[in-house]
């Protein structure tokens, strides 16, 4: 049982170590490996990240080493959808490592293109990285608005101008036009200032839940 557990600790430890190169993404071109994905994983919109490369000349099964000025010649672009950004190169200390800061601002995948050649080698290709998530993946405690929660209360707002809306006709209907009282332009005018009131008050609504999407 011992010896169980000892495993099982020994195998978390393992994983916690090396969990970060988890999510990134290895090609291989020619004689050179190229790993590209994210400093900090899972990527999360609106938190400040990097796109980590490592570019390696493998001399053998367990022999490989760092390409210095790998980027001389090599230009990675990020695309999202039909979006495209040329990216910064910044060498890491270590040779062969090499990083681009950014900023994800939308949920989704973004892939890498390398063009360009490494000593002489031509390199075109494009590697997807891991998804970027929301920050539900970190939020504590949970947002209490749900999205379902926001729609009913769209739509009961909707439901209140329209039965608004009625009312005012009903009451504009039974007024006695016959009668030295009635003033055509104050019931018009009342009639606008309340279906205003009611339609700033739904577009407050949708205002506010946008803000707190």
């Amino acid at each position: 049982m011992n010896r169980y557990l000892l495993t099982t600790m020994a195998l978390l430890l393992f994983s916690s170590a090396f969990g970060i190169a988890f999510g990134h993404k290895t090609v291989n071109v020619e004689q050179y490996e190229i790993i590209v994905g994210w400093g900090i994983e899972p990527p999360i919109v609106g938190l400040r990240n990097s796109i980590t490369f490592e570019i390696s000349e493998i001399e053998s099964e367990s022999v490989k080493s760092g390409v210095i000025n790998a980027f001389k010649n090599l230009q990675a672009t990020a695309k999202f959808g039909g979006i495209t950004k040329t990216l910064d190169i910044n060498s890491d200390p270590r040779p062969g490592h090499y990083f681009s800061d950014i900023i994800p601002t939308r949920t989704g995948t973004i892939e890498i293109d390398l063009k360009g050649e490494i000593n002489g080698v031509t390199v075109d290709v494009s590697v997807p990285v891991e998804a970027v998530e929301s920050t539900a993946v970190l939020d504590f405690p949970p947002s209490t608005g749900t999205s379902g929660q926001d729609v009913n209360a769209l739509k009961n707002a909707m439901s209140s101008l329209q039965q608004d809306v009625s009312d005012i006709k009903s009451k504009i209907g039974s007024i006695d036009t016959s009668s030295a009282s009635y003033n055509v332009e104050s019931a018009y005018n009342f009639g606008v200032f309340g279906l205003a009131l009611g339609t700033a008050g739904v577009i407050l609504a949708i205002i506010a839940m946008i803000k707190r999407k």
